[in-house]
């Protein structure tokens, strides 16, 4: 990927991240990028194909920074605890919320592409979490079990960024980890 390229979906994710869909225009990529507007409609000819383009990148980046939950609980990690790492990573390491959580509060108002990006990003996560229940031998639950696990870290993430307090995130997310 060429640099320019790079940076404007970086400066997309985090301007998504701090504001949803609606808080960028290619105006404000190429301001923040040191770019004209044109050179951000060479890369991405829609405000839709930029937001699908980061939304994909940041799924396949959150699941390989995983990576699989049977090769992570073989590796002796307790892959619940993995999971919960990650997203307390991104309100600490960040300070900001998750992109799909930001973007699946707007569901409805998104363009179709973004929208089953965002929902195939959940899609994912249940699954994942679903396969890490079921390393940990919760067979029979593990897909109520991921549901739970999700909806609680994205509402925990919610809650941490309104309090502006991580032990919000922390007191939410140790239900997780009983």
């Amino acid at each position: 990927m060429r640099d320019k390229e790079a940076a404007i979906l970086k400066v997309t994710e985090y301007m998504i991240r701090d504001g949803g869909y609606n808080s960028f225009s290619f105006r404000n990529i190429a301001d923040a990028v040191g770019i004209k507007s044109s050179s951000v409609h060479y890369h991405f000819a829609t405000k839709e194909d930029l937001a699908v383009a980061v939304t994909k990148s940041y799924i396949e980046r959150f699941l390989a920074g995983l990576g699989p939950a049977e090769d992570v609980f073989a590796q002796g990690v307790n892959p619940i605890e993995a999971y919960v790492a990650a997203f307390r990573r991104a309100l600490i390491d960040d300070k900001r919320m998750c992109l799909c959580g930001i973007l699946g509060a707007e569901i409805d108002v998104l363009p179709p592409r973004l929208a089953a990006e965002v929902k195939s990003f959940f899609q994912s996560n249940i699954k994942w979490l679903s396969d890490a229940y079921q390393a940990l031998g919760e067979t029979d639950l593990a897909q109520s079990r991921a549901i739970q696990a999700l909806s609680l870290l994205e509402g925990a993430m919610i809650a941490t960024n309104a309090m502006g307090d991580i032990s919000v995130f922390d007191s939410a997310s140790a239900a997780l980890l009983d």
